[in-house]
């Protein structure tokens, strides 16, 4: 043989090696999945009556007087449950939800192409939701207790964890549908994720607490969602005939992952929100512990994320009083936080000898009861302002921090400035140590009586009033009178920080300054 054959020779078997070699790693794995596909579609989806499987989703999905009554029972248990705080009660609502049937028909008609079946899950679906919140709504309004309770909050912020059990409730679920074991076990992992966010909602809506109204009602949206599609992907997992073509069947794959993947983007910075906050109750906790002595305890705790700064309200039982614990913990935990922090402690002096324990119960008991007692006393508050003002008690804005208190009037039947002038001060003589601001409504301003171009004694009561009005409603006023009247009235005001302008319009009266409020655009002209 030459050497030219010699070498093409050994090319040859050189060039073929590499071949071989990936031959022998892919046979493996190609029948390794060829056994898995076959096992799947011969042995696990062979024995599935798929007629039976979908005439039963189908006659549980539809739209019936004994869905509507069921859906109302379960939302009315599990609405008593939230307001009661009892996580026993609300599961006994989820053992009524017939939610399954129709969100189950919803995934099973998505995946296998039936139109009209959509359709009927979907009036189901939406009748069933509406029918729950009118109910739930309605007995919230006819409760005496519409306080936000643990229960109920911890359905308003939904983040991954949440998608994750509505991802689960779904696939156990359609399994169990699917293999013929379905029964009251899947009723309550469907329910799990969906009857108690819709009764929040229905909570929120009676209340017109709308943060709550929102968080719930996105809860919802996105357990409903997660767990229709989830539905569709065990059913087209399962091999569920299908009207679609591939082409459909690819963009409804698609469709499903750009779902889920638009659901748990921003619940992922809700998990991510949250976890921050929990790291952040351990630094405050640990921060306020290292002010005090190792004997010392915290017996409570309130952090507020909502406000800005974070205001902290933390009750410590210590055997010595610390005066700059509350200065340091703020500059700490700002500078570790990188957020401004607002820290308040109140410090219950103990002792530090195996006697002093029930002493500690005690400074503990104590604090508890000061704190619901101050609870108490902000309720009463809001609702004398509430009062004065003719608004609800929730339309008062009360800051505890800086002890002040702020309601805007409604315009009371024959009253005057000086009736809110006084009422505003009835009610600041029962809260010594608070700032109470009541602002009226835009009211007639009192003319001046002028003496010598100085306020009258008549005169100094209207200018007090005028000066304690425009404090608190946000317009400028103009002036009106003789030029020296005028003059030591605006200097007056100018004192008291009040937007005064002089203004020849308005008319005159003798010996009078005359006052009137002006639009922005009157201020603007005369300046």
């Amino acid at each position: 043989m030459s050497e030219t054959s010699k070498s093409g020779a050994m090319g040859s078997v050189a060039e073929q090696e590499p071949l071989t070699i990936a031959q022998a790693h892919s046979d493996p794995l190609n029948q390794m999945w060829s056994a898995l596909r076959g096992w799947w579609l011969n042995i696990v989806i062979q024995d599935i009556d798929q007629l039976a499987v979908v005439r039963k989703i189908k006659d549980e999905s539809g739209l019936t007087p004994r869905y509507i009554f069921m859906t109302c029972m379960s939302a009315g248990i599990a609405i008593l449950g939230l307001i009661l705080s009892s996580p026993a009660v609300v599961i006994g609502a989820m053992l009524l939800s017939p939610l399954m049937g129709p969100i189950l028909g919803a995934g099973f008609a998505l995946a296998t192409g039936d139109a009209q079946w959509l359709k009927e899950s979907g009036k189901a679906l939406a009748a069933g939701t509406i029918f729950a919140i009118l109910f739930c709504a309605l007995i919230v309004l006819l409760s005496p207790l519409q306080t936000v309770t643990s229960e109920i909050a911890s359905r308003t912020r939904p983040n991954l964890f949440d998608l994750a059990v509505a991802l689960f409730s779904a696939l156990a679920g359609s399994y169990a549908m699917i293999r013929g074991r379905e029964g009251t076990i899947v009723g309550v992992a469907i329910a799990t994720a969906l009857m108690p966010p819709l009764a929040v909602v229905g909570f929120g809506l009676a209340t017109a607490n709308w943060t709550v109204f929102g968080g719930s009602l996105l809860l919802f949206v996105t357990n409903l969602m997660t767990i229709a599609l989830s539905a569709a992907v065990m059913a087209r997992l399962y091999g569920f005939r299908t009207s679609l073509s591939a082409t459909q069947s690819m963009m409804q794959s698609i469709f499903i992952f750009i779902c889920f993947v638009a659901l748990a983007v921003p619940l992922g910075f809700s998990l991510k929100s949250i976890a921050w906050e929990t790291n952040a109750q351990r630094q405050i906790s640990n921060v306020i512990k290292d002010q005090f002595d190792e004997k010392a305890r915290i017996s409570a705790l309130d952090i507020n994320f909502g406000s800005n700064p974070i205001k902290v309200n933390a009750s410590v039982l210590t055997p010595e009083f610390v005066s700059d614990a509350e200065a340091k913990s703020s500059k700490m935990l700002s500078r570790s936080l990188d957020f401004p922090i607002a820290v308040n402690i109140d410090q219950f002096r103990v002792g530090t000898g195996a006697g002093d324990v029930d002493a500690a119960q005690i400074a503990a008991a104590k604090a508890q009861e000061q704190a619901i007692a101050d609870e108490r006393k902000m309720a009463q508050l809001g609702e004398r302002l509430a009062l004065i003002a003719g608004v609800k008690a929730q339309d008062v804005l009360i800051d505890r921090s800086r002890k002040r208190a702020v309601v805007k009037a409604k315009p009371l039947a024959g009253a005057t400035l000086a009736t809110y002038y006084e009422l505003e001060g009835r009610v600041a003589a029962l809260e010594p140590g608070w700032t109470l601001l009541v602002e009226p409504p835009a009211l007639a301003l009192p003319d001046i009586g002028m003496l010598d171009n100085a306020p009258s004694e008549t005169g100094q009561n209207a200018l007090a009033l005028i000066i304690w009005a425009a404090a608190r409603v946000d317009a400028p006023i103009g002036l009106a009178g003789d030029g020296k009247d005028v003059d030591a009235i605006l200097a007056l005001l100018q004192e008291k920080n009040i937007r005064a302008v002089r203004r020849a319009s308005i008319p005159r009266r003798t010996g009078m300054v005359t006052v009137r409020w002006l639009a922005p655009d009157e201020a603007a002209a005369a300046n």
